[in-house]
């Protein structure tokens, strides 16, 4: 009689271990197995310095067994306030290796906004830039066990503490035994923008930062030989994974202090760089800075794009300079990207306009996500037609494990046992969703629902238009009216006028705006458009309609 495979699973595992046919997933074996398999491969590059992967190894080691001696228990968290500089990038191993769960800070925020997040995430360690030290409120100090002060630049810091690498001298550089006791434990929280009220600490796990590494290392095609580009701050989302990912395939990190047209396209020329990702109003400043025209891309160039759905113009134009941009969807909360426009076959058969209008979609659930659904208030499928609108709801791998110390706003976001996004997109025939506004930007005027990112896309079609937003504005007659705010390219010009009759030509004309203001406009640390900036000034003293 054939024994029990069963019983024979139960013999393989020993008391206290986890049994020899499972390993907790975390993001912390990529850079153990890289520094092993490639430890005489450069990892990072930051200006003139470079160090290798057995480097990088030993120096996450340091930093993880310098915070335990100091008394960082498991489960402590441990914020950053640093921009794209190596210390930020070892952190993302260094701290969970610790036992600690890491806390990533907007480096452009306000000290009151700093202040808020320190507090409600209760951090005990903070690591801050010597040029972001002026940011932490000196009564702060006597909350925090210990200050570390990162210096990457000349700039001498207020703060009392070690610097950076004085803390790592403390530390070990051999390996140390994991604090994991989950893989669902969390490791990391990073922070909503707080554009509605206070920002809210979305809680990832170990499992879930392995998986989105690795399944976005294979639709962006990375390997040893990738060589990727920091335009994407790593305190956004954890850089999309990316800190672990590009890791895991042994490629190497290109680190950028802050986003300079000029120094991006050096630097894509100067190492050789194949990937980076952007919002697409980086990608504006990209195209239409003087270098674009002078670089010589020697290997092809992949481009990962999101925070903002990406015009066709700006699409068409960076394909033009020979970069294949890969358009991704997500929020905070779904560890960022959760959706890629995959291309479907015979895409190269199609002409450049088309397959530019079809990238511009979000597309379908990435391969370590589960199902995208587009529902109604009842949640209720709405038709696959291109042409209902309902809100884009996810679950799975890649969806927050809830809001840190806020279970009602957890309970919220999960009614239906769903997480719902906020986003109102339709469903395409072929299964692809496209966004058409999110819940609070979208117009109803006259009872007539108008989507902003469409009339955007149109506005965009004008060869003197650098950037635009559209936002609803109070009208006496249709209750809101779309109203444009407009940036024009240097050198360029046009009139409110003009861009109104632009958009009649290629939409109804309800649809079109009503008024066009020039200037620039308002924007997050990441790129994206801050449309509440220009509703507060638009709805100053009226009733703005809440959705």
């Amino acid at each position: 009689m054939a024994s029990d495979p069963r019983s024979a699973n139960l013999s393989l595992e020993t008391p206290g271990q986890d049994p020899v046919w499972f390993q907790k997933l975390s993001p912390l074996w990529f850079a153990e197995r890289t520094g092993a398999v490639f430890p005489e491969k450069t990892a990072v590059v930051h200006g003139e310095r470079r160090y290798t992967y057995g480097e990088l190894a030993a120096r996450i080691n340091r930093l993880a067994s310098a915070l335990r001696e100091a008394g960082l228990k498991p489960g402590d968290r441990v914020a950053f306030l640093c921009p794209n500089i190596p210390p930020m990038l070892e952190a993302h191993f260094g701290v969970p290796l610790a036992g600690g769960i890491l806390v990533t800070i907007n480096v452009r925020l306000s000290a009151d906004e700093i202040s808020y997040i320190l507090d409600h995430s209760g951090a005990t360690f903070l690591f801050v830039d010597t040029e972001l030290a002026h940011l932490i409120d000196p009564a702060r100090q006597r909350t925090l066990r210990h200050v570390v002060n990162v210096v990457d630049t000349a700039v001498e810091s207020p703060l009392p503490g070690p610097t950076y690498e004085e803390f790592l001298a403390g530390g070990r550089p051999g390996p140390l035994e994991w604090l994991l006791s989950d893989e669902n434990d969390t490791i990391c929280i990073n922070y909503t923008s707080g554009t509605t009220g206070r920002p809210k600490g979305v809680m990832y796990t170990h499992r879930g930062a392995y998986l989105k590494a690795l399944g976005l290392g294979l639709h962006l095609r990375m390997s040893a030989d990738s060589v990727y580009l920091w335009t994407l701050p790593m305190f956004h989302c954890n850089g999309w994974g990316f800190p672990w990912g590009v890791t895991a395939v042994g490629g190497t990190h290109v680190c950028l202090r802050r986003i300079d047209p000029g120094l991006t396209w050096r630097l894509i020329e100067r190492e050789d760089v194949s990937h980076f990702c952007a919002a697409p109003t980086v990608l504006i400043s990209l195209v239409n800075h003087p270098a674009s025209r002078e670089v010589t891309l020697r290997r092809p160039l992949t481009v990962g794009t999101g925070g903002a759905p990406p015009s066709p113009t700006i699409i068409n134009q960076m394909a033009a300079l020979g970069a294949n941009v890969v358009h991704i969807y997500g929020l905070t909360e779904t560890y960022a990207p959760y959706t890629i426009c995959e291309e479907p076959p015979g895409f190269s058969a199609l002409s450049l306009a088309d397959q530019a209008r079809f990238k511009a979609r979000q597309g379908v659930p990435l391969i370590v996500s589960d199902v995208v659904r587009v529902v109604d208030e009842e949640m209720r499928d709405v038709p696959p037609d291109g042409q209902t609108m309902g809100e884009v709801v996810m679950r799975g791998n890649n969806v927050t494990r809830g809001y840190f110390n806020q279970p009602e706003a957890t309970a919220e976001a999960f009614r239906g046992g769903w997480f719902h996004s906020g986003d109102l997109a339709v469903m395409h025939p072929d299964g692809y969703i496209e966004l058409r506004d999110r819940k609070k930007d979208v117009i109803i005027s006259g009872g007539e629902n108008i989507s902003t990112i469409e009339v955007e896309q149109a506005i965009y079609q004008h060869p003197a238009v650098l950037e635009v937003a559209v936002i609803a504005v109070p009208d006496s007659t249709w209750g809101e009216v779309p109203k444009a705010f407009v940036t024009l390219k240097p050198e360029q010009s046009a009139t409110g006028a003009e861009i109104i009759d632009f958009c009649r030509e290629r939409l109804a004309h309800f649809k079109c705006p009503k008024a066009v203001e020039f200037g620039d406009l308002p924007k997050t640390s990441t790129g994206k458009i801050q449309k509440y900036v220009l509703r507060e000034k638009e709805w100053a003293g009226r009733e703005k309609r809440i959705n």
